[in-house]
């Protein structure tokens, strides 16, 4: 007889939604300041496109655990995230693709959980579908820079200084 996954309570599976978006790779660069890390300016406009959309539903998860008087869990970054600032953003794409294509593998997971809420559910299904989304755009963003650098194109440096 197969086993039959135990039912998550609605308030563990938000808890875990706005835990796993605050503690991703994005918010880490977001919280460190986007615009200090060097790079093209399209990845860090991306960048704080896909924040906005994380802590908007972060937010939202917040104020649902606020109203059923449950407390929204903070954050904490993994250690190895600190030796990352320094690094190009260009070269920190595929790091933050495998992160969202993570956290879509934990929201089938919560959604896989059976939650009878629906607020629960439109969350995380609006996040799978917000994560999917920015991954497909920084897919984009690593494919056009891969072939500029194919082709031989030069780029702007990260200060605005143009070369010749």
């Amino acid at each position: 007889m197969p086993i039959m996954p135990m039912p998550i309570s609605t308030s563990d599976s938000l808890v875990s939604l706005v835990t796993m978006l605050n503690s991703s790779l994005a918010m880490y660069i977001s919280d460190s300041g986007i615009w200090s890390y060097p790079g093209p300016e399209e990845i860090k406009l991306a960048m704080a496109d896909l924040v906005g959309d994380q802590q908007n539903i972060i937010e939202r998860a917040a104020i649902v655990l606020m109203d059923r008087d449950i407390p929204a869990p903070g954050h904490a970054y993994p250690l190895q995230f600190a030796s990352l600032h320094d690094l190009e953003l260009r070269s920190l794409l595929p790091r933050i693709v495998a992160g969202l294509r993570r956290q879509n593998s934990h929201i089938d997971a919560i959604l896989a959980a059976g939650s009878s809420d629906p607020i629960v559910c439109e969350l995380a299904n609006e996040a799978r579908r917000m994560a999917l989304g920015h991954i497909d755009i920084l897919e984009q963003i690593v494919a056009k820079l891969a072939q500029a650098v194919r082709a031989g194109v030069a780029h702007e440096p990260s200060d605005g200084n143009k070369t010749d």
